[in-house]
């Protein structure tokens, strides 16, 4: 179990529901939609915790276990920031990591023999804008984990590199498979000892052991790829058939968690990250033009899931299993809400719906408050 950290005061129970009483109001009329059947959602504002609450059960099925604010949760795409990303900044700040290094002198099969892809620099990986495709279902034929992560080396590109944003996952795995080269670590290896520990992110995980997979809420049932409920293993079959641990997706951790590593990123970095590397890692991209990435992360746009009310400084990412996180540091807030709106199947997005609402509704209380 993760605990909040030390300086962090838990606040009454009855002064969070005064205080974000509307937000925590939509919350249970999106459970009671139907949106999700359960949710974990935390607040800081100006390095205090504001909110700190669980809703819901882990399924909607009578009798399940109800979600605690301790509940880890499949992360999905968080990972991309929280992970593989800080590891890209941890390298970068090493002098281990050149943002202008062609992807291809590290790994010379990447393109798969495409010439296009001879340009494509780590910095477009982080920013999307490599030309690879978003998603490919590599899964259907791979043997092994080695043969996905060769056919993902090997893709070939669907734009010029730096024309345009085309969110990737392939491009993550890609990334994360060169940061692995540089270093000589795996991904999860390097995060554990080197990002997680120092944060004290003690319950975050890839592929949390099976004694405690009962504690993650189920993200779908019957996928047709693995034909059984999902609990407790990633819900992305590409991260799953990787072996759980990949550049995209596979990161498990309960908002605690979530609530440190944001604190970190408000904090200026203590103790891992210096601030120039933040604010080089956090700033929108001037190229292809339009772009609303980072490196690494994204930022508000019009209409946005982070509400009306981010600064342009902000920056968030969110996970296709109906998590988020989203920091404002002009106005030193951070929200993150964690939920498995995939669950029983992945059709229902009314979470897009729910998400900024819920948002708009927490910035207007701090404001008031």
């Amino acid at each position: 179990m993760s605990t909040l950290p030390s300086q962090l005061r838990v606040p009454d129970l009855q002064d969070q529901q005064r205080h974000f009483k509307r937000a925590f109001s939509l919350l249970e009329q999106a459970i009671a939609r139907r949106a999700f059947p359960g949710a974990v959602l935390a607040v800081t504002s100006r390095g205090e915790l504001r909110a700190h609450a669980a809703f819901g059960r882990q399924t909607f099925e009578t009798g399940s276990p109800a979600v605690t604010a301790e509940t880890p949760y499949d992360l999905a795409s968080l990972t991309k920031p929280i992970a593989t990303t800080a590891m890209a900044m941890l390298l970068y700040q090493r002098h281990q990591l050149d943002l202008e290094m062609p992807v291809a002198t590290l790994v010379p099969e990447f393109g798969g023999g495409d010439q296009r892809a001879q340009p494509v620099t780590v910095g477009m990986l982080l920013a999307h804008s490599s030309g690879l495709p978003g998603y490919a279902r590599l899964y259907e034929k791979a043997s092994s984990a080695a043969d996905l992560l060769r056919s993902a080396l090997g893709l070939r590109l669907v734009a010029e590199p730096g024309t345009a944003v085309e969110y990737s996952d392939i491009g993550f795995i890609v990334l994360g498979e060169l940061l692995h080269r540089i270093s000589g670590q795996t991904l999860d290896s390097f995060c554990r000892h080197e990002i997680f520990w120092h944060l004290g992110m003690s319950a975050t995980t890839f592929a949390p052991p099976s004694a405690a997979r009962h504690l993650v809420p189920p993200t779908e049932h019957n996928e047709p790829f693995r034909k059984r409920r999902i609990q407790g293993e990633v819900h992305d079959t590409n991260a799953f058939a990787l072996g759980g641990v990949a550049g995209h997706a596979g990161l498990f951790a309960p908002v605690a968690d979530v609530v440190r590593f944001a604190l970190c990123m408000l904090q200026g970095g203590t103790p891992i990250f210096k601030p120039a590397t933040i604010a080089l890692f956090t700033a929108r991209a001037s190229k292809p033009r339009g772009s609303t990435r980072t490196l690494g992360w994204d930022t508000p746009s019009l209409p946005s899931q982070s509400g009306r009310y981010f600064s342009q400084s902000s920056f968030g990412h969110l996970g296709y299993t109906g998590t988020s996180l989203w920091i404002d540091p002009l106005r030193q807030v951070s929200i993150t809400l964690l939920t498995n709106r995939t669950w029983p199947d992945n059709t229902n997005e009314l979470i897009k719906e729910v998400r900024p609402a819920v948002h708009d509704a927490i910035m207007e209380a701090l404001e008031q408050s």
